[in-house]
């Protein structure tokens, strides 16, 4: 397999079959957590890889696959690329997770099930997000056929071309397909190869990686001599790594002493590294990669380091504990079924704030009709100039409301 060169992320309501959608490209069942298994839904951000394929003696679209041979003919299919999914979680309460996914996205597939009217929720609310965060590169998927008949069908994609009218997705194909029947992924991979291309990426800058998951890859008992170092999970916007490589990561660990609280940017080495399922004497950006260190697996189990930026020392953006935002707010607080009107941020205000990877509450602490200032609790690694989405407490939950960019 090569290296990923693309993230394609998987966003749609729970339970319209993202996952089931990404094992069958893939043959990766990206739920993995016990929580994820026994309640059916994802949680954590899934990751899997796979490699599109395309037989050179059918016709479009039965030519295209992942499989070594083509299923038409027999004959051995052709590498056209090898891609990234990143599947995030559907479910209302885990938006901050989904928009953590968003920032390392490079196009996305919306999945929307047939058996079920259109928009849901939180098809809504991910429409709005990717809309928010500047993905442009769509395909939506019309999933679930198999359970409804032809004039629901039918009925149902009309109802997603009204629904997507006037939005980024207005003109993205509408490919229906069943993942549980593995019908139609050939139109599929089709509609990604043509509609989202693979980025041009700086490989001549320092290299900086957006840290999605971070884990302790020990097994309990494992002998001291034994222990491996902490692994990173994430994408590279630009420039390379290579095993060896001296690593900083922003804004670092909390040391917490004489009633003083800061936080310290942590220095380590990298072991290995392993994108497309094999380990790599370099990584470039685009796709999905994991970085062995030299860490202590205490730093990086549980996703204790997700949100963060790694990246060659002395090169990362600034870290900030507050920061000024120019405020573009939406009309109407999306993935509600009262869609009340958005009023103006207020001062003392808390918001949940998604930068990059990095999910963090900041407290407002002036706020005019379109400027806020922001004091963080949990500080952020980030560029001027880079967009936040905002969320803000509606009844028990963060619902998103907008969106800002970090001011000078």
């Amino acid at each position: 397999m090569s290296q990923p060169c693309v993230n394609i992320g998987m966003v749609g309501h729970v339970d319209h079959g993202k996952t089931t959608l990404v094992s069958a490209l893939s043959g990766v069942w990206t739920d993995t957590h016990s929580e994820e298994m026994k309640r059916g839904i994802s949680i954590r951000l899934g990751y899997a890889d796979t490699t599109f394929r395309k037989c050179p003696n059918c016709p479009e679209p039965q030519c295209y696959t992942v499989s070594d041979r083509c299923e038409g003919c027999g004959e051995p299919s052709e590498e056209l690329r090898t891609v990234s999914f990143v599947d995030a979680p559907g479910h209302e309460t885990l938006m901050a997770t989904m928009l953590s996914g968003a920032a390392i996205m490079d196009g996305a597939i919306l999945v929307i099930a047939a058996n079920e009217p259109c928009p849901q929720p939180q098809t809504k609310e991910h429409l709005m997000a990717i809309n928010i965060i500047g993905i442009k590169n769509l395909v939506i998927v019309q999933n679930k056929i198999d359970l409804v008949s032809r004039e629901q069908l039918i009925e149902h994609y009309h109802q997603i071309k009204k629904f997507v009218k006037g939005t980024v997705a207005e003109n993205a194909p509408i490919v229906p397909i069943s993942a549980q029947q593995n019908t139609n992924i050939d139109a599929l991979i089709q509609a990604m190869e043509e509609m989202i291309p693979t980025p041009v990426h700086k490989q001549d800058k320092p290299a900086h990686m957006l840290i999605a998951r971070s884990f302790d890859i020990n097994k309990p008992g494992t002998a001291i001599a034994n222990i491996s170092g902490g692994v990173i999970g994430g994408t590279l916007t630009e420039g390379v790594l290579h095993p060896g490589d001296e690593l900083e990561i922003c804004p670092g660990i909390k040391i917490e002493s004489e009633g003083t609280t800061r936080w310290k940017p942590v220095r380590t080495k990298i072991t290995r590294i392993v994108a497309g399922k094999e380990n790599v004497k370099e990584a470039t950006p685009g796709g999905l990669l994991a970085v062995g260190t030299s860490l202590d697996p205490t730093l990086t189990k549980s996703d204790s380091l997700t949100g963060q930026v790694a990246g060659i020392p002395g090169t990362l953006p600034p870290t900030h504990e507050s920061f000024a935002l120019d405020l573009q707010l939406l009309d109407r607080v999306v993935g509600v079924t009262d869609e009340e009107k958005i009023g103006p941020i207020k001062t003392s205000e808390p918001l949940m704030l998604n930068v990059g990877t990095a999910t963090t509450v900041g407290t407002v602490t002036s706020a005019r009709k379109d400027i806020a200032e922001v004091k963080l609790k949990r500080p952020v690694c980030a560029e001027i100039g880079s967009t936040v989405a905002i969320s803000r407490r509606v009844g028990s939950r963060w619902r998103l409301i907008g969106v800002g960019v970090i001011k000078g």
